[in-house]
C-alpha cells in the first residue's frame, strides 16, 4: 500500500500564503460563528477564515509575515470566544497528547451540563407543585406562596442560568448578539416585570415567576441532549485520533546496522534489531526519518517506515476498511496507527510527524470540516443578521399588541368563545379569549408575546445544519477508507452528471503484460524484446515495465543505451549499440518518418481487435516488429460501471489509446462507441473533460497517474485511487484509501446521503424559524386565540437544535446498505 502525500487544507492564489489554526471554544450558534469569522478577517493580513461550529476549529489562511497567531486569538477572545493557537505537530515541545481533544472537552461540557439540569429540574418541580391549586388538586402552604416562588426563579438565575446571562451580556457588549442573548433577553424581562409586579402590587400585574424558571430549565435540558448528539457525531474523528500511536521504540545504535533500507537485514542486524533488550522507549514525535524502530505484537506502529526485518500480519483496518490483517516482509511498506498483531519486526522510518499517511488522513478530514458547502452560504447570511432581526421583532411585537393589537381586538376577546391558549406552563389550558386579556394586562400580555418571540428563534438549527452532517458524513467515510474533502465537494457530487474513467491504473489493474512479440524483419523475437527493453529503461510507463519485465524473465541481454527521449503519450526513442530505435504509437513512428506496411496494420488491428495495446519498433528508421501489451480489467470494473449507470450517471471511458483497442475495453462494460474518447494525448485529457462540460454536464473524473492530474483538476469533482501518483491525490477532491474501484459508487453514493441531511436539516432550520416567529409573536391570536408562552417557545427552541443533530447522526442509519 502506498502512503498518503500532502494533503493542503487550503488552496491559496500564492504559495506563499500560509494557514493558522484556531482552537475556539465558547460558540453556541450561527451567529456566533459568522462574528468569529468577522473578527478573524479584519485582522490585517487576514486573506480568509473558516470556522466550524461543531469541532471548535478555525482555520485562517494568511499573508506571510504579517499575522501573529498570538494575536489573532487574542483578538477573538476579547469578544468572548476563549482562543489559542493550535501548536504545528512536529515542532519542539509539541506532542499529541498537547493538541485539544474535543472529545474530552465535549464530555466535560455534558457533565456541566447534566449538574446544571438536576439543578434547574429540581427547581422545576417545586415550581410546577407550587401552582397545583391552578387545577384545583389543592394547596401546599409553602410552595404556593408568590415568595417562595421569586426565591425559586431568584436562585435558578444565580446558578444553572448564570453562564447563559453572562456570556448573552458578553455578547451583547460586543455588538455580536447570539443565542444566550436572546435568552437572557427574554428571562430577565420576565423576571424583572414578575419582581415588579410583587414588589408594587397597587399596580395590579401578575407574577409569572415560573417562566423563567421553566424557560431556563428547557433550554438547559436541550443543550444536554444536544450536546451528547454532537459528542455522537464526532466518535468516528476521534476513533481517528486515538490511532496516533505516543510511543516508539528506537533501536539502539551499535554500528551494525549498515544495510540498505532496499535490502534485507543481515541475519546478525535482524536478530539484534528483534531483541526486546535492544531498544528503549522515546516519544513518537521524536523519531526521525531513517531511524530503526521495533514494534512488538500488540503494539501500533508509530511511523510509516518499511520492515527490513521479521515478519508479521498487520490489521489496516481503521486506515483502509480492509478487515483482512496484512502479511508484511522485509521490503513492504507499514503505515502509522496499523496494529502490529503477530511478530515482531524492526522497521526504518520513512514518513515521521505530520508527513505520515494518519497525520494527513486527520488533517484531511479535519479540512472537510470547515470547507463549506455553497448552500451554506445563505445559512451564513441569515446568521449574521438574525439575533437583531428577533430583537428587532421582539421590540415591534410589544409595540404592536400594546399600541394596536390589544386595543383593537380587546373588546372581542371579553365577548369571545373559549378557545385553546399555550398557558403559562406549557401545557394547553382550555380558555376564554377574556381569560387571556384580562389574567394579564395589556402591558404583561405585550411582554409575553415579546418574551416568547425571543427565545423561541433559534440561530443553533442554522448553525448546526450543515457541520454536524460533514462531520456525520466524513467520519463514516474515514471509517470506510473514503476521505471526502469538504461541503462544496458533496454539494457538487450531488449535481454529477457524468462519471469519465482513466482506462490504464484506474479501469485496468494497471499491470500489463506482453503477450506478443512480433518480427516484421529479420530480427528474432528475442532480438526486438532485447532492443525494445533497452530502450524502455529510459521510461516511466506501465508498458516499459511490462516490456522490460518480460525481457527479464526471458533472460535476454541487457543492452547498452543512451541519448533517450520521451514523448509522453507518444513514445521513447534511444541509442541501442550505435543504432537510433523508436518505439510507440503508429502515428509517433509515422511522426518520426518510419514507413508502417498495409502488413503491418493489418496485424496491429488483429491485436487492437482483442483488446491489446500495440508497441510498434522501428530501427534505423525501418519497421522492426510490433509488441501487444494487454492490461486486464479490475475485477470490480463491470460491477462499477453497471452501478453508476443505474443511478443515472453516463460512463465515459479516457484514454491514449487506439481506438480499436479502447472499445475491446469498452464492450465487457457495455459501454458504447460514443463513451469512448480515445487517442487522447495526456495534455488533452483536461480538454477533453472541458469539452464535456462545455455540453452542460457536472463531470467527475476517476484517475491515479501524473497525466492524470490536469483532468482531475478540471472536473467538478475530481477522484483518486490510493495507489496513484502523489499529484493525482493531491489534484483529487475524493481519495479512496481502499484502492477499491467500487468504492467510487460508495464515496458518490455517501456525498449524495450527506448533502440530502445537510438540505433537509437547513430546510428544518429556516422552515422552524419561517414558522415559529410569527406563531410566537401572535399570529393566531385574534383568528384561534393561541399564543405561546415563553417556556413553551423555550422547549421548541431547545427542540429544534437537537432534531437537527440527531437528524444528521440517523445518517449512519441511511448509509448502514451502502
Amino acid at each position: 500500500m502506498q502512503v498518503s502525500p500532502p494533503l493542503s487544507t487550503t488552496t491559496t492564489a500564492s504559495d506563499t500564503r500560509y494557514t493558522v489554526t484556531l482552537d475556539v471554544s465558547g460558540m453556541k450558534c450561527a451567529g456566533c460563528v459568522k462574528a468569529v469569522e468577522n473578527q478573524l478577517v479584519q485582522h490585517p493580513g487576514v486573506v480568509s477564515a473558516t470556522v466550524n461550529l461543531v469541532t471548535e476549529v478555525a482555520t485562517v489562511e494568511c499573508e506571510p509575515g504579517q499575522v501573529d497567531p498570538a494575536k489573532l486569538a487574542e483578538r477573538v477572545t476579547e469578544i468572548g470566544f476563549p482562543t489559542q493557537p493550535r501548536a504545528v505537530e512536529g515542532t519542539a515541545g509539541t506532542s499529541s497528547e498537547n493538541l485539544p481533544d474535543l472529545a474530552e472537552r465535549q464530555r466535560l461540557e455534558t457533565r456541566q451540563h447534566f449538574q446544571r439540569v438536576a439543578i434547574a429540574a429540581t427547581l422545576l418541580l417545586l415550581s410546577t407543585i407550587g401552582h397545583l391549586d391552578h387545577f384545583s388538586w389543592g394547596t401546599i402552604p409553602l410552595l404556593s406562596n408568590i415568595w417562595f416562588h421569586f426565591g425559586l426563579a431568584t436562585l435558578t438565575l444565580i446558578f444553572p442560568g448564570r453562564p447563559i446571562l453572562i456570556d448573552g451580556w458578553k455578547g451583547l457588549r460586543h455588538n455580536i448578539p447570539n443565542m444566550n442573548t436572546l435568552v437572557s433577553l427574554g428571562t430577565l424581562t420576565a423576571y424583572t416585570a414578575s419582581t415588579v409586579a410583587l414588589f408594587f402590587p397597587q399596580l395590579g400585574w401578575e407574577c409569572f415567576f415560573d417562566e423563567p424558571v421553566m424557560l431556563l430549565g428547557f433550554i438547559l435540558l436541550g443543550r444536554t441532549l444536544e450536546q451528547q448528539a454532537r459528542s455522537r457525531a464526532a466518535i468516528a474523528f476521534q476513533s481517528l485520533l486515538a490511532l496516533k500511536p505516543t510511543l516508539a521504540r528506537l533501536i539502539k545504535d551499535t554500528g551494525e546496522r549498515t544495510t540498505q533500507i532496499s535490502e534485507p537485514a543481515p541475519e546478525s542486524s535482524a536478530v539484534f534489531a528483534l531483541h526486546p533488550e535492544n531498544s528503549i522507549e522515546i516519544p513518537a514525535e521524536q523519531v526521525q526519518v531513517g531511524a530503526w524502530l521495533q514494534v512488538l505484537p500488540g503494539e501500533k506502529i508509530p511511523v510509516d517506515g518499511e520492515v527490513v526485518a521479521g515478519q508479521t500480519t498487520v490489521n489496516e483496518a481503521m486506515l483502509t476498511g480492509e478487515a483482512m490483517p496484512v502479511l508484511k516482509q522485509p521490503g513492504n511498506l507499514v503505515i502509522a496507527g496499523s496494529l502490529n498483531q503477530s511478530g515482531a519486526i524492526a522497521l526504518k522510518a520513512t514518513r515521521t510527524g505530520k508527513d505520515t499517511t494518519l497525520s494527513q488522513i486527520i488533517a484531511l478530514v479535519e479540512a472537510a470540516q470547515t470547507r463549506k458547502a455553497p448552500i451554506q452560504r445563505l445559512a451564513d447570511t441569515v446568521a449574521g443578521y438574525f439575533t437583531y432581526g428577533v430583537m428587532a421583532i421582539a421590540l415591534l411585537t410589544f409595540l404592536f399588541w400594546y399600541f394596536v393589537g390589544i386595543p383593537l381586538w380587546g373588546g372581542e376577546w371579553v365577548m369571545g368563545h373559549g378557545q385553546w391558549v399555550m398557558g403559562g406552563h406549557g401545557g394547553m389550558a382550555h380558555s376564554s379569549m377574556a381569560q387571556a386579556v384580562s389574567a394579564a394586562s395589556p402591558l404583561l400580555l405585550s411582554l409575553k408575546l415579546a418574551i416568547a418571540v425571543l427565545v423561541i428563534a433559534c440561530p443553533c438549527a442554522l448553525g448546526l445544519a450543515t457541520p454536524t452532517a460533514i462531520l456525520v458524513g466524513s467520519g463514516i467515510g474515514a471509517e470506510r477508507g473514503l476521505l471526502i474533502r469538504g461541503g462544496d465537494v458533496l454539494e457538487k457530487v450531488h449535481q454529477l452528471q457524468t462519471v469519465v474513467f482513466d482506462k490504464t491504473g484506474t479501469l485496468t489493474t494497471g499491470q500489463p503484460i506482453v503477450t506478443d512479440c512480433l518480427p516484421l524483419s529479420e530480427i528474432s523475437e528475442a532480438g526486438l524484446l532485447e532492443v525494445a527493453a533497452a530502450v524502455e529503461r529510459g521510461a516511466r510507463h506501465p508498458l516499459a515495465e511490462a516490456i522490460q519485465q518480460q525481457a527479464q524473465q526471458q533472460g535476454v541481454a541487457s543492452l547498452p543505451a543512451q541519448n533517450f527521449y520521451t514523448e509522453p503519450g507518444f513514445g521513447v526513442s534511444a541509442q541501442v549499440a550505435g543504432q537510433q530505435v523508436v518505439l510507440g504509437t503508429q502515428s509517433w513512428l509515422t511522426q518520426q518518418s518510419v514507413e508502417v506496411t498495409d502488413a503491418a496494420q493489418q496485424r496491429s488491428q488483429v491485436l487492437a481487435a482483442a483488446g491489446k495495446t500495440v508497441v510498434y519498433v522501428a530501427i534505423e528508421g525501418q519497421l522492426a516488429g510490433l509488441i501487444g501489451v494487454q492490461d486486464t480489467l479490475r475485477p470490480d470494473a463491470k460491477a462499477t460501471v453497471e452501478r453508476l449507470r443505474r443511478m443515472g450517471l453516463r460512463v465515459v471511458l479516457l484514454t491514449g489509446d487506439q481506438r480499436a483497442v479502447a472499445e475491446a475495453i469498452a464492450i465487457p462494460l457495455g459501454l458504447v462507441a460514443e463513451d469512448v474518447l480515445a487517442e487522447v494525448r495526456p495534455d488533452g485529457k483536461a480538454a477533453a473533460i472541458a469539452q464535456i462540460q462545455a455540453e452542460g454536464q457536472f463531470v467527475a473524473m476517476v484517475g491515479d497517474g501524473i497525466n492524470d492530474a490536469p483532468a482531475l483538476a478540471q472536473a467538478d469533482v475530481g477522484i483518486s485511487l490510493n495507489s496513484a501518483t502523489d499529484v493525482a491525490i493531491e489534484a483529487a477532491e475524493i481519495v479512496l484509501m481502499r484502492d477499491r474501484l467500487i468504492d467510487v459508487v460508495e464515496s458518490i453514493q455517501l456525498s449524495r446521503a450527506t448533502f440530502n441531511k445537510i438540505r433537509q436539516n437547513l430546510f428544518w432550520a429556516f422552515a422552524y424559524n419561517t414558522l415559529g416567529i410569527p406563531i410566537a409573536a401572535g399570529v393566531l391570536l385574534p383568528s384561534l386565540g393561541v399564543i405561546l408562552s415563553p417556556a413553551t417557545a423555550g422547549a421548541f427552541m431547545a427542540f429544534s437544535s437537537v432534531s437537527v443533530v440527531t437528524n444528521s447522526l440517523l445518517l449512519r442509519r441511511t448509509t448502514r446498505n451502502i
